[in-house]
């Protein structure tokens, strides 16, 4: 059974559109348990019943017809209660209703499980058997088993069939895809997919223009692929056996054989181009290894990927394909990074929807620095399909429309010049101080890390910047930049902002930061090598980030540097004494330096328990509230399965904030809050009430924030800390918080905090 279970959840998950997934696990079933009927249920939110969507023993013309509702029937009693149910005899049962269409008078066995993903009943797998039985245990586990590796790829085939059907007609769509966070924010425009090189799954269907051109770029790129086998082959020939070598033999063979070349330049006469010709011959390959019965032929799969992965690295290098982004474009792709994102003209860029990621994800942070929506972990998204076609964004609830209709594109252009308006009002706040009705100043500073941020942020009236992110010109290059190199983007941001202080971050990379030229291969990158961890390991990238910070300060003295991810005392140490070693050798070169303020990020849950010790060392702290959440509630930010319980709101983070803040004011060092927490205009007055010195966030979301902060007193914002500190879960910490704007007459920065 356990290898019967692998495949069927190979097929499911290669299987073009719900039907057909739905089909193979009937089939499969019934085969592998020898019953009599196996059936597959799903659920009709809209109607509120329970559809017969696939059968292998029913009368078939009952597929679609059948219909049971909520909580009817053994299917509805299932669902219910979420829980397998086992009967020698289904018509003893008293939720049972016999249903004459599908033909099962003769049956008396029953055994239905369900099937369920994000805790949502998605629908029920049942099995039946004529002769009365009750269904073994190691029957029931199977079952049990299948149906909860199959959510997911039933989840997943019913959304590409539905984005097929609609790309395959002229309909315009009224449904959403629902994603688990966004970037606040409405978007009109069309999708450019986006995607890592040498990854066939990401490959995206795209028109070809050159059918010669194309054909022989891919007979170049096997022929290379071929060199590098006959060298591979050339190199083992004295150190493996020839029964060995002969791999690389069989593998040249299948690399020149008709199907795979010839099935590719069919698919390119076809219309598609070559990486997306290559990846349907590659599927078909990989699908008739793994149907193969022999265990040994079958995983010859492996090695038709692996040539598959080597043929589209050849095309990527010898024929890199420049892209051209259209003045409306929406940036889609399995996960979405940093440094894809840059490279869109800034104009022209409207959105962003990542199949992976959370609101917390880095390029969400960078979505929202540069005034965009984003839709993240959409983990049922058809990326391959989606080049080019038309979008809306709903980045307040996580949704995307593909090809909308009229009236929803309407109603999102409504909202996109809502906003426009919005942000007209809050400009008569620039000029204007960030305190509240009875004059408690509360310094407002920007997020940056791209030099495109600098004039809005100049704009918006930040009082500086709290949080300049020095890996962002790291991740949009393909080497490490120089020292000068790195120095003369320093100065620009220092210069623009003088004599407004500007705290710029030592290198942060690690976690979902990699750098294309420094791989960081791990299985848990969140909890491995990130941060401050890699600098003090390579402490030659350090030095030279510093010296080049530092000499980028000279004259201008608005310099505060940062360190990321500190865990404990031992490592601001060592990283002290790096910087001191960086400044003495300026000293020494000639270079009129001043020394900064050093500051620590507290983002780990020790430091949070270490303030006081590491107030003797630095001169301030700043919270980083994205990665301090993820690591108090255990909660990566980027997985789209348990990403909805990623809340900044959450007590418990509450409560380590205000621990932070009480215990630094202790011992008179400063407190910011630099997360997206800060610039959710409904969590800045908690952080205000708590006592925090300072806040930074985009430049799109100070605004909003200084008008929230503008339209309360201390003793309000209090009384409102105090309120929702007996809360024991966020939901009802953040309906307090839009209640409250609401009722300040602040209902427009409510949207704009979900």
């Amino acid at each position: 059974m356990l290898d019967t279970l692998r495949r069927t959840i190979q097929e499911v998950n290669r299987a073009p559109d719900l039907a057909r997934a739905l089909s193979i696990i009937v089939t499969r079933v019934k085969q592998a348990m020898v019953v009599d009927v196996c059936s597959v249920y799903l659920v009709d939110n809209e109607r509120r019943q329970y559809v017969l969507m696939a059968t292998d023993g029913y009368n078939r013309d009952a597929l679609g017809a059948v219909r049971l509702d909520f909580g009817r029937g053994l299917v509805g009693e299932v669902a219910r209660r979420a829980e397998s149910l086992n009967l020698d005899n289904a018509a003893d049962h008293p939720a049972y209703v016999f249903t004459s269409e599908i033909g099962e008078e003769p049956f008396h066995g029953f055994l239905g499980v369900p099937i369920i993903q994000h805790r949502n009943v998605l629908g029920v797998l049942v099995v039946r058997q004529r002769e009365r039985r009750c269904f073994a245990e190691q029957e029931e586990t199977f079952l049990f088993t299948l149906a909860a590796q199959l959510a997911g790829a039933i989840s997943h085939a019913g959304a590409s069939g539905d984005i097929d059907r609609l790309l395959q007609d002229s309909r315009e769509s009224r449904y959403a895809l629902k994603g688990v966070s966004g970037t606040p924010g409405a978007a009109v425009g069309h999708a450019c997919v986006v995607y890592p090189l040498a990854n066939l799954e990401a490959i995206p269907d795209r028109a070809v223009e050159d059918v010669d051109a194309e054909i022989a770029g891919f007979h170049a790129a096997v022929a290379g692929v071929e060199r590098d086998m006959r060298m591979m082959s050339a190199r083992m020939v004295d150190t493996l056996p020839v029964e060995d070598i002969a791999l690389f033999d069989a593998l040249i063979l299948m690399l020149r054989s008709e199907n795979l070349v010839d099935g590719t330049i069919e698919g390119i006469r076809a219309g598609n181009w070559a990486p997306g010709a290559l990846r349907n011959t590659i599927a078909e390959h990989v699908t008739a290894f793994e149907d193969m019965e022999d265990p040994y032929l079958r995983e010859r799969a492996s090695d038709v990927r692996d040539l598959g992965r080597r043929i589209l690295e050849r095309l990527q290098s010898v024929s890199p394909v420049a892209r051209s982004f259209p003045p409306d474009t929406i940036l889609v792709g399995e996960e979405v990074s940093a440094s894809q994102l840059a490279e869109v003209p800034v104009r022209q860029l409207k959105g962003v929807v990542s199949a992976r990621g959370s609101s917390a994800s880095h390029v969400a942070i960078l979505a929202r620095a540069l005034g965009i929506p984003a839709v993240m972990g959409i983990d049922d998204l058809p990326v391959a399909r989606l080049d080019g076609q038309e979008m809306v964004i709903d980045g307040y609830q996580s949704r995307l429309f593909v090809r909308p209709s009229a009236a929803i594109r309407q109603e999102f252009q409504r909202l996109q010049q809502e906003e426009a308006e919005l942000t007209d009002e809050l400009q008569a706040l620039i000029e204007l101080p960030s305190e509240t009705v009875d004059g408690q100043h509360l310094p407002l500073y920007a997020n940056t890390g791209l030099l495109t941020d600098i004039t809005p942020s100049l704009r918006c009236g930040a009082e500086g910047v709290g949080l300049y992110r020095t890996e962002i010109p790291f991740l949009v290059r393909d080497r490490f930049p120089g020292e000068e190199e790195q120095r003369r983007t320093y100065r620009q941001v220092l210069e623009a902002f003088a004599p407004a202080p500007v705290t710029v971050r030592t290198l942060d990379i690690g976690g979902d930061k990699m750098l294309p030229y420094f791989p960081v291969e791990e299985d848990n990158p969140f909890l491995g090598w990130r941060g401050i961890r890699i600098a003090l390991d390579h402490p030659e990238i350090f030095l030279s980030q510093v010296r080049a910070i530092l000499r980028a300060d000279v004259g201008l003295n608005n310099l505060q540097l940062l360190l990321p991810m500190i865990s404990g005392v031992r490592e601001i140490d060592s990283a002290l004494g790096l910087i001191r070693r960086a400044y003495e050798e300026l000293l020494e070169e000639g270079e009129e330096l001043a020394y900064p303020k050093i500051g620590v990020m507290i983002e780990v849950p020790s430091a949070v328990y270490q303030v006081a010790e590491m107030a003797k060392r630095v001169d301030f702290f700043s919270i980083g509230t994205n990665d301090l959440t993820q690591y108090l509630l255990a909660v990566d930010r980027n997985n789209a399965q348990v990403a909805e319980l990623f809340d900044a709101l959450h007590p418990a983070v509450l409560r380590a904030i205000r621990q932070v803040v009480d215990s630094a004011h202790t011992v008179d060092r400063p407190v910011s809050v630099c997360g997206e927490m800060a610039g959710d205009p409904a969590a800045a007055l908690l952080l205000l009430g708590m006592g925090v010195d300072s806040l930074s966030m985009s430049s799109a979301s100070l605004l909003r924030v200084k008008w929230a902060v503008r339209s309360f007193r201390m003793t309000e914002v209090r009384a409102l800390l105090e309120e929702a500190w007996v809360f024991e879960e966020a939901g009802a910490v953040r309906a307090l918080l839009h209640r409250t704007l609401e009722d300040a007459g602040l209902g427009g920065l409510v949207r704009a905090g979900r």
